[in-house]
């Protein structure tokens, strides 16, 4: 009964990413080419990645919301130049064909990071990101109580909702 259990997770995970068995949304790590926004990033090799669960204000496009600029600089001092890890979730791509990911540099979490210190609303889009909404809810919940980053700098709050 275990291995049944654990064959129909694993058939689950393999049709959200759209792949057979053994594939994934994409290479588990890469080095980062540019930051495009708070929550979005170019991989050398030209793979736009959108975080997962995180939803920065606009900073690009000629659109500058509340605390954009803010997200922006932050999400590149967490990881332009560098080498980051990526987690794949319940869907691949967004549908603007950004490979959706969680992204992680030395250890941390930069969705969660950026959620937690007030620099992103939470974003959730499902099926992505069901598995850790809950998390980051309570992050983001955590945040406007200490009215932290754009929550405390920002009215009304440019989230997208």
């Amino acid at each position: 009964m275990r291995a049944l259990s654990a064959a129909l997770a694993l058939l689950g995970l393999l049709v959200a990413c759209g792949g057979d068995a053994g594939t994934r949304c994409g290479p588990d790590t890469g080095r980062v080419a540019e930051v495009i926004d708070g929550d979005t990033v170019l991989l050398e090799g030209g793979e736009r990645i959108r975080y997962l669960l995180a939803d920065t204000p606009e900073s690009t496009a000629g659109r500058h919301d509340c605390f954009g600029q803010e997200a922006l600089a932050f999400n590149r001092s967490l990881v332009e130049g560098r080498r980051v890890t990526l987690v794949d979730a319940e869907a691949c791509e967004d549908r603007f064909g950004r490979r959706l990911a969680y992204v992680t540099v030395d250890g941390h979490d930069v969705s969660a990071l950026l959620v937690e210190r007030g620099f992103a609303c939470v974003l959730h889009v499902p099926p992505a990101g069901d598995s850790r909404r809950v998390e980051f809810e309570a992050l983001e919940f955590q945040a406007r109580r200490a009215r932290r980053g754009l929550w405390g700098a920002c009215s009304p709050v440019p989230c997208s909702r």
